[in-house]
């Protein structure tokens, strides 16, 4: 029998993996073969290693779709290793670092427009992905999307085609304590000092509209999201999905692995000094500060955030809306085909 670690993570993490591009089948058989937590990672990078190679195939027989395809799914198979995964941080990273590899060359086959966006924060970097959609002949609002505690840009591709189909560009970014940023910079409660960062770096851009920014954000982004709505006046509307309220309220709840991922990811010391620096995550006094439409949504099956927390925070804003899917888990992973395309459309109409 598989361990504690293992079980709770077949149990609950399948929607998940499935929204962001693993195929059930890949999800089954590699599970299958994991008995133990630190046998997670390099089960799923040879899945990720399996797709990478029927992509060498592909584009060696010129099928470049195909290639791309593959690419895609290679990329969700190394994120997915070292998803809230901090056993050994240096495997974990060499995870990640693949990821990053797979999704450029997942650009470079299906959206060879995509680029790379570095910009300069406390002595590292925030790092995302900007997509366009196809030109219209305007210039398209952006739309940021803000991960959560271990999610990555690198797991938003499908997420970003919802968007880009509804004439929406996309900036999917690794702020602090995420992907790529994360191993220079910790989490931090202020996040919308990253996002101004951003902002500030691609103000001279002509081809997108800076004039109708929006954002959403995923989970721990859901804490985000209201935050930036809160302090940075250039983001004119905002979706938190599956939020947080105040963090460390869950902490005793939570599962293993988030408590060591958030120890990891905001380099404290050990779990009593994470649990401190959970507690600084906190939409008190925040969520009244709101000006601009903000839409929370969660599900009421969410086992690691429970709805209330979500459903505080839009309440607390002045021009808040809070949508509950009687259905649906954290993040609405299990109904990404009601949350997704609702969460695009309202932004949408929001921005313009």
């Amino acid at each position: 029998m598989p361990d504690a670690r293992v079980q709770a993570a077949v149990d609950h993490w399948a929607p998940r993996f499935v929204q962001a591009g693993v195929d059930y089948n890949d999800f089954v058989a590699t599970t299958a073969r994991v008995e133990t937590w630190d046998e997670w990672l390099p089960a799923w990078c040879a899945n990720g290693d399996m797709h990478a190679g029927m992509a060498e195939e592909a584009a060696t027989r010129g099928a470049g779709l195909s290639a791309g395809e593959a690419w895609a799914r290679a990329t969700v198979g190394y994120h997915f290793a070292k998803f809230v995964w901090v056993v050994d941080p240096e495997r974990s990273r060499g995870a990640a670092d693949r990821a990053v590899a797979a999704m450029a060359m997942t650009h470079e086959y299906l959206d060879p427009d995509a680029e790379r966006v570095e910009v300069a924060l406390d002595g590292g970097r925030v790092v995302g992905n900007l997509r366009k959609p196809a030109a219209d002949g305007e210039r398209p609002p952006l739309v940021l999307l803000v991960p959560g505690l271990d999610s990555t840009k690198e797991e938003f591709f499908r997420l970003e085609d919802v968007f880009l189909d509804r004439g929406m560009a996309t900036l999917s970014i690794d702020g602090p304590g995420q992907g790529e940023s994360g191993y220079e910079l910790p989490i931090r409660p202020d996040y919308e000092v990253a996002v101004a960062a951003v902002l500030d770096a691609i103000a001279d851009r002509t081809d997108v509209d800076l004039d109708r920014v929006g954002l959403l954000g995923v989970s721990l982004g859901g804490y985000y999201a209201p935050r930036v709505l809160a302090f940075e006046e250039r983001v004119r509307a905002g979706v938190g999905l599956s939020g947080p309220y105040r963090f460390s309220d869950i902490w005793d709840e939570a599962p293993p692995q988030t408590r060591e991922t958030f120890v990891a990811k905001s380099f404290a010391r050990d779990e009593d000094d994470g649990r401190a620096r959970a507690a600084e995550l906190d939409l008190e006094g925040v969520a009244e500060r709101i000006r601009q439409p903000y839409l929370a949504i969660t599900g009421r099956l969410d086992r690691l955030i429970p709805w209330e927390q979500t459903e505080r925070a839009a309440r607390e804003a002045p021009n808040g809306t809070f949508l509950l899917h009687e259905d649906g888990n954290h993040g609405c992973a299990n109904v990404p085909y009601k949350t997704r395309p609702l969460a695009a459309d309202w932004l949408r109409a929001q921005l313009g």
